[in-house]
């Protein structure tokens, strides 16, 4: 769960204001008071519970009763509560993700292991979320696979050669 500190805030402050409220009422009648108390404790909960933010880079995925509604972010957004529900909060930054393709066989059928690092991006954060169930690691299985695909198709002297021609055809 992510905190939300202006959500915080904004409870805090409901409440103080409701308090001053219920206190004053509470001169005349206790009982008065008390529910004016009451109801603004509620109040405070529901107003601060539709309360979101997302950073710079984040996006939220909003369904309500559990369709798809809305993508949200960045900056201050509201939700309705219960009804609302953010399903996923997706990173749109470049993100670097190594892994290694493990004894694949070039094209002249030597043995090699490769590491390699993956630079991607989520561009479309609505079908990231919905369309794929773990994109994350497909991405990982998806390059891993694309390479092994790539120096299966070539010569280890190639390989030996230089790299962007394999750069290239990963790309």
């Amino acid at each position: 769960m992510r905190t939300n500190s202006f959500a915080v805030l904004i409870f805090f402050a409901i409440v103080a204001v409701g308090g001053i409220l219920a206190y004053t009422m509470a001169a005349t009648s206790d009982v008065v008071g008390a529910g004016i108390g009451i109801v603004v404790f509620i109040v405070a909960v529901i107003v601060s519970s539709s309360i979101k933010v997302a950073n710079q880079w984040d996006r939220a995925l909003v369904l309500r009763l559990g369709r798809f509604h809305i993508l949200r972010g960045p900056g201050l957004f509201f939700i309705v509560p219960i009804i609302d529900t953010i399903s996923h909060w997706i990173d749109i930054r470049i993100i670097p993700t190594s892994f290694k393709a493990e004894k694949t066989l070039t094209k002249d059928t030597v043995p090699v292991d490769v590491d390699a690092v993956l630079f991607w991006q989520v561009i479309d954060p609505k079908k990231a979320a919905l369309d794929v169930a773990d994109y994350q690691s497909a991405i990982s299985w998806a390059s891993q696979t694309a390479l092994r695909d790539v120096i299966g198709k070539t010569m280890l002297s190639d390989m030996l050669e230089g790299r962007d021609k394999i750069s290239n055809e990963l790309q």
